[in-house]
């Protein structure tokens, strides 16, 4: 935890005028709260009624630098409804990392401290995704069913994956959407904080949320999703303490 701490407090010498995202959050109704000092901030929202958190801060992924967009959504799916979709680049980044670190160091088990990016990029078949000729050529898919992976992403997901891909994604920076514990989670790196991204970011989201009910048939959380099971590689703002970060347990 006390590392997680640091990590989230450091690098904060420069000032960051965050005027224009807190406006944009507060036009769209959202609420925004800005971390204490310069580590970033918050944004609680809802779609059709259910909420979903977007924040902005320190990486909590090596993959990542500078700073990072995480957005996340607790849905009513099963389990076992693991599906993950990355940018190119870092597919094969992480796949050459994987098989660096666990072949070459003669290791014949990943760990649960690997992230489950790069565990399932081992462990999960690869989603077919030949016929989304624009698509595939910027990201790559896995999933624990494939089939269901690919009606995930087929559609209206990847119709908004390849305007994003002409768009704010088009430098191929670190980018992952994925299913977990019945969570919908996109990150990516940000460095800046950018209205325009975010709001964009956002779309392909909520168009992740609906693709992933319609294909692991669950319905949204009526709950916040916060509560202690929430993902311990989340950072939030407690409603009670505005500007105080805190870890989730």
């Amino acid at each position: 935890m006390l590392e997680s701490f640091k990590r989230f407090f450091s690098g904060r010498s420069v000032e960051r005028d965050l005027t224009e995202v807190s406006e944009w959050a507060r036009r769209r109704g959202h609420d925004f709260k800005r971390a204490r000092g310069d580590a970033g901030f918050v944004i609680d929202g809802v779609l059709d009624g259910k909420p979903w958190r977007i924040e902005w801060g320190p990486p909590h992924r090596g993959y990542i630098e500078g700073h990072e967009l995480r957005l996340r959504m607790k849905l009513d799916l099963a389990s076992d409804v693991q599906m993950l979709l990355l940018s190119r680049p870092l597919m094969d980044a992480l796949e050459r990392q994987t098989f660096e670190e666990f072949t070459d160091n003669v290791q014949t088990q990943i760990g649960t401290k690997t992230p489950e990016e790069m565990r399932w990029l081992v462990m999960f078949p690869k989603v077919n995704l030949g016929n989304l000729k624009v698509l595939r050529d910027h990201f790559g898919a896995a999933a624990s069913d494939p089939v269901a992976g690919l009606a995930w992403i087929e559609g209206p997901l990847a119709n908004m994956l390849e305007r994003a891909a002409n768009g704010f994604l088009r430098d191929a920076p670190p980018f992952v959407l994925m299913t977990l514990r019945g969570r919908v989670y996109l990150r990516m790196q940000l460095v800046a904080p950018d209205s325009s991204v975010i709001s964009d970011a956002l779309a392909v989201f909520e168009t992740a949320v609906a693709q992933a009910l319609r294909a692991g048939g669950g319905v949204a959380d009526p709950s916040t999703g916060w509560g202690p099971d929430a993902s311990t590689a989340w950072q939030s703002l407690r409603p009670d303490s505005p500007g105080a970060v805190h870890k989730k347990r």
